[in-house]
């Protein structure tokens, strides 16, 4: 038990870890629990096939695999396999043009590939606002249901 003025320690791995089990917080919780940072990610562990992942499409530049918490009956995470500074959409520069115009083509084809043909949504989100809680940019491709707008 926690005594009187004591705080929770969260380490930024038990925030990760707690983003890829059943039994986590909400989205928003781990986004704002989440350090903004560029060190390794739980993305670059499944790059290096420490942690298993179900993996859809992969080349040289670009890993998809399905989200482990499905917001919708296709649920794809598309990350870059070298972040390059690249923790979220805010931190883009210019240099990065080529790998983000690779995510977004990456997700048409996994699309295809998942007969999403009626539709999907891409979705970035950045930053603690954004509910961002992994800092490797990543574009969750959602779809095989009828999406709303707005959306939260």
């Amino acid at each position: 038990m926690k005594g009187k003025g004591e705080t929770i320690n969260t380490s930024r791995i038990g925030v990760l870890a707690s983003h890829f089990t059943a039994a986590m917080a909400s989205e928003k919780d781990a986004a704002l629990a989440a350090v903004p940072s560029d060190s390794p990610t739980i993305f670059d562990k499944i790059i290096k096939k420490e942690i298993p992942s179900t993996v859809v499409y992969e080349d040289d530049k670009v890993l998809a695999f399905r989200d482990i918490n499905p917001q919708a009956p296709t649920h794809i995470v598309i990350i870059p396999k070298v972040k390059d500074g690249l923790t979220g959409l805010s931190k883009a520069e210019e240099r990065h043009c080529d790998i983000l115009g690779r995510l977004l083509y990456t997700a048409k084809l996994v699309a295809k590939q998942e007969g999403l043909e009626d539709g999907f949504r891409v979705v970035i989100n950045d930053g603690p606002a954004g509910c961002q809680s992994v800092y490797h940019i990543h574009v969750h491709l959602l779809g095989g249901r009828q999406m709303n707008w707005p959306p939260g």
